[in-house]
Order: structure tokens, then sequence, then C-alpha cells
């Protein structure tokens, strides 16, 4: 984190209030122990909102009002977010949204959140607060453990089940808490009709876990993935891909995880898609990669490779080649596998020589039979591997439009 920045928005709150009236909490001081990078920081206040307003203006920092019914006011300091949030207590929830009291009871506040590896609070020296008595000893053993009763925990919010197996994904260790489990699967019936938006997200933050095969064992054996994801109907082609970005240093890449998780059926990946709320790139991408056509082998020759990467984008070719790597026998043909990539990534597909005005101008008179003789005269051009002559082409184009009858 900007230390500067950090240490404007603590003093600023502790300036309005006193000294220790502002904590970090959560994954900050979660990762800070386990010696991870910090991403964002969270900050847990005995402030009011209006406090905390107040006191960013009084110091001159920018405040963003984005949860004040629920305490929460974000501060942009040197142009960094940091969330704040004012100690709360449930009054009430329906797994979706809750109703919030305001309170000064830090214990209350640790109370109601997640796991209890999540509720750690540190003070600007450093020192850590551990409300359960188990956060620490949580983190450093790798368990996620609801804090409090589990069942109770997920009622507050369904979500909370799809974020337990994303923290097993990203934090986990050994076997997953029985009772965490246990209340997942009772309750996975709770997630349909779940926001999508936050369904999404938390999906593929759980998917961007450096290894997160076990917790998709998990969610499959408690019948949460299939919940989530009714279309997935088995995890070998996914556990695969996950190996084969380890052994063979690709980046991790959750929306190829997520592609090889679905069939290879674009009307399923569209309707995933829409069902999840997915980005339109987001959804194009499925789309493409659970075509079908052209069939990728891993002996395609650099021309049929070439012809497939003009057809179908570089972006397309490449995932649909790794997912079929996935679906095959993996070591007996990793190497003509990954000799396919390298073309589809540094490979410039040249320009069709030929417009709809050079056909017209050969005779051909305007309409369908425009896009259909440029479409002959294109397959021959990618038959003779994109030949660099556009008299070959306009020749060739004569030939076609002499042919036919009009």
């Amino acid at each position: 984190m900007e230390l500067s920045a950090t240490r404007a928005v603590m003093e600023a709150l502790e300036a309005r209030g006193y000294a220790g009236c502002a904590r970090f909490v959560g994954g900050c001081v979660r990762n800070t122990l386990l010696g991870q990078p910090i991403d964002d920081v969270d900050i847990a206040t005995t402030l009011t909102p209006d406090q905390v307003t107040e006191a960013l203006a009084t110091a001159g920092i920018k405040s963003v009002p984005t949860g004040v019914d629920h305490g929460t006011v974000t501060a942009v300091s040197e142009g960094r977010p940091y969330e704040i949030t004012t100690l709360r207590r449930d009054v009430s929830t329906d797994g979706r949204r809750a109703v919030v009291a305001f309170t000064q009871n830090w214990e209350e506040d640790a109370v109601r959140r997640d796991f209890r590896l999540n509720a750690l609070y540190a003070d600007r020296e450093g020192r850590v607060f551990d409300p359960t008595g188990e956060g620490v000893a949580d983190a450093k053993a790798g368990r996620i453990v609801f804090v409090g009763d589990a069942m109770t925990r997920i009622r507050e919010d369904y979500l909370r089940i799809l974020r337990f197996f994303r923290f097993h994904a990203w934090y986990g260790k050994g076997d997953a808490d029985p009772a965490a489990l246990a209340a997942c699967k009772a309750l996975k019936g709770m997630l349909s009709g779940r926001a999508a938006e936050r369904t999404q997200k938390e999906l593929l933050k759980l998917l961007a876990a450096p290894d997160p095969r076990a917790a998709l064992r998990l969610m499959a054996a408690t019948s949460v993935l299939s919940a989530v994801l009714p279309q997935v109907k088995a995890l070998a082609r996914f556990e695969n891909l996950v190996a084969i970005e380890s052994e063979h240093f690709f980046d991790i890449d959750p929306e190829l995880r997520l592609a090889s998780l679905l069939p290879d059926d674009p009307k399923v990946a569209q309707d995933t898609a829409e069902r999840l709320r997915l980005s339109n790139a987001l959804k194009d991408r499925l789309v493409a990669a659970a075509g079908r056509e052209p069939r990728i082998v891993s002996w395609m020759s650099p021309r049929e490779t070439r012809r497939t990467v003009y057809r179908l984008g570089g972006r397309a070719f490449a995932d649909r080649v790794r997912l079929a790597w996935a679906a095959s026998d993996r070591p007996a043909t990793a190497s003509q596998w990954r000799a396919l990539i390298p073309l589809a990534e540094t490979w410039t597909p040249p320009a069709f020589p030929l417009t709809g005005e050079d056909v017209v101008n050969a005779g051909v008179p305007r309409g369908p039979l425009v896009g259909q003789v440029l479409r002959e005269i294109e397959d021959w051009w990618i038959d003779l591997d994109f030949i660099d002559d556009k008299l070959a082409a306009v020749e060739r184009l004569k030939a076609v439009a002499q042919g036919m009858a009009y």
C-alpha cells in the first residue's frame, strides 16, 4: 500500500475522533500476516459516515458516499481508494441485503463478518486485534471457518457460499471445515436467483486462484457447482487446463477456465454468459471458444494453422487450442499443442486484396452475387496460403465472373 496516502487517511480519521478510532480490517490485515500482496485497503471506524466525510473534507481528501446507508464512505487519497466503514451490527437480513445499526463495539462488528480470518483488525502501529480469538491461527493454518454458526452467516448473505469456496481456493490448506461444507450443501438452493453480477464476480475470483481444482471438486461434491453452473458435467478438462497453465507457464486465465467447464456448444456458452450477465466481450469469447468447426488438432500444419487463425481470429484459435489440448492425451502431444500457439499470437493475417467494387468492375451486377463472388475468391486466396499477388487475384476474379450466369 502507499504509505503516505494511507497515513493521510488514518490521521484524518483520528484527528476527528481519537487515537485508535480507525483500524485496518479484513484482507489487508490477513494478507500482511501471510506475507501476501495487498490489493484493497479497508478501514473500520467508530466514526459515523457523516463524521468520516467531515474528517476527510477537513484533511482535503476526496470522499465518495459509496454505501452510506450501510456505513461506507470511500476516501480517495493520492488517487487510491480506501473503503471506510462504520462499525455495525445486523438488525435484519433477507439473504441479500441487511438492515444495519451503527455501533461502537468492535466485537459486535466482528461477529457479523464472514470468516474468522477476515475478522481481523490492525491499528496504525501494526498491533493486530483478533476478536474471535481464532482469526490469526486460521490464517496461518489455512482454515476457512465461518464466524460463529455457519448456517446463520450464510442466511445473512447467500453469496457467502461462493465466498467460502473462493477463500478455500486462495487460502485453504488441507481438508475443508466440515460445518462450513454441510451448511453450504444444505443452503445451496438459495443461490438460485441471486444477483448475477455478484455471482459472476465471486466465480471469476475463485477461478483466478493459482490452483482452484480442490475447491471446484468440493463444489461439485456438495452440488454447489451444479446450482451455479448446471451445464457442468465433468471437471477433467478444467483440471487438465489448470495443470497445463502451471506446467507450461501460461498466465492464469479465469475466463478460459470458465470456458473449460462448459460443453463445446456455443448456445450453452451464450446462455451461461447471459444468465451470469457477463460482459459482451467475455460472452463473445466464451461463444467463440465453444465452437466445434473448424476442428482443431495437434498435428495441424503451419498452412492449416494460418488458415484456421484467419477464420477464427488469433484469440479464439489460441483458446480453442488450449481447450482441445486439455481434452486430449496431454503428455503425449504437449509439444505439438504448444507449438500451435505462438503462430496464433504472432502472425498477423493479411488483408484480402479485393473489394466489392473490384467485383462490380469485373462485370458482376450489384447485389447478393457480389458477396458470393468475393467469398469464392477469398476461399481460393486462402487455399493458396494468402498469396501476396493482387494481379493474380484480379485474374481469378475475371475468370469467375466470366463463368457465371447472371
